[in-house]
């Protein structure tokens, strides 16, 4: 797990002016170790591409996944990009859905090894729907908790809600909404649980507190522009 952005410090430690805790190493450290994959801390790294690759060449021995926050964007900081991009190992896109737009991914070489390398964006709600999305299901492969021949296995635990609220969605994007679930107050055979949005702010990528609430992330399609009170959504519930 490496989380890259010079404004980072590690989590407790006091912050100076223009400084932020590195929320999305220990996050995605607590994600993985929910499957059972031990979680190995590789710090947090300046926006520096000489450093980050020295630090993913002394980490490529000792670990069999690589999972990166940040810097996969097209900014001037975005070292992620600029350092795996031109090797031509990694691949970065953009994805329709919020939050989690920009995604790379690839396999990274080591004495013949191979080395599966997930780069995910640095805004929290972003890593942790991208997680569940993506990051998941392939380290559930890995750590022997599914197969390709039983796909079943590798899919999330999905329900069906009623909302609670209604929100907006963005037009042509996949909407995964934090949301909180209520036991539905009366049960007429439907969807028994109530999902209501964890965060006024709605699905954005920096709402961080809002993963503290949340029981699910709320699945909607590309195509609806918005969720009426009363509508029945899927959610996908969360660790």
């Amino acid at each position: 797990m490496l989380s890259t952005g010079s404004e980072l410090v590690e989590p407790g430690a006091p912050l100076a002016h223009g400084q932020i805790p590195d929320s999305n190493s220990t996050m995605v450290a607590a994600l993985a170790e929910t499957l059972g994959v031990t979680a190995v801390p590789l710090g947090a790294v300046d926006d520096d591409a000489d450093a980050l690759r020295r630090r993913l060449q002394d980490s490529l021995a000792r670990v069999d996944a690589i999972v990166t926050t940040g810097g996969v964007s097209a900014g001037a900081y975005d070292v992620v990009k600029e350092v795996l991009a031109p090797l031509g190992q990694v691949a970065f896109t953009t994805v329709a859905m919020q939050p989690g737009k920009p995604q790379g991914f690839g396999v990274l070489h080591e004495d013949g090894r191979g080395v599966p390398t997930f780069c995910l964006p640095g805004n929290p709600v972003s890593v942790f729907v991208s997680f569940m999305v993506f990051v998941e299901p392939a380290l559930r492969v890995m750590a022997g908790r599914g197969t390709t021949a039983a796909p079943q296995t590798l899919q999330p635990v999905l329900v069906d809600a009623v909302a609670a609220e209604g929100w907006r969605c963005p037009p042509g994007r996949r909407q995964y909404m934090p949301v909180v679930l209520d036991d539905r107050p009366d049960d007429d055979g439907g969807p028994y649980l109530l999902a209501r949005p964890a965060s006024s702010g709605g699905s954005g990528s920096h709402l961080v507190a809002s993963l503290a609430e949340a029981d699910a992330l709320a699945i909607v399609d590309a195509e609806v522009e918005a969720v009426a009170e009363g509508d029945v959504v899927t959610v996908m519930m969360v660790p």
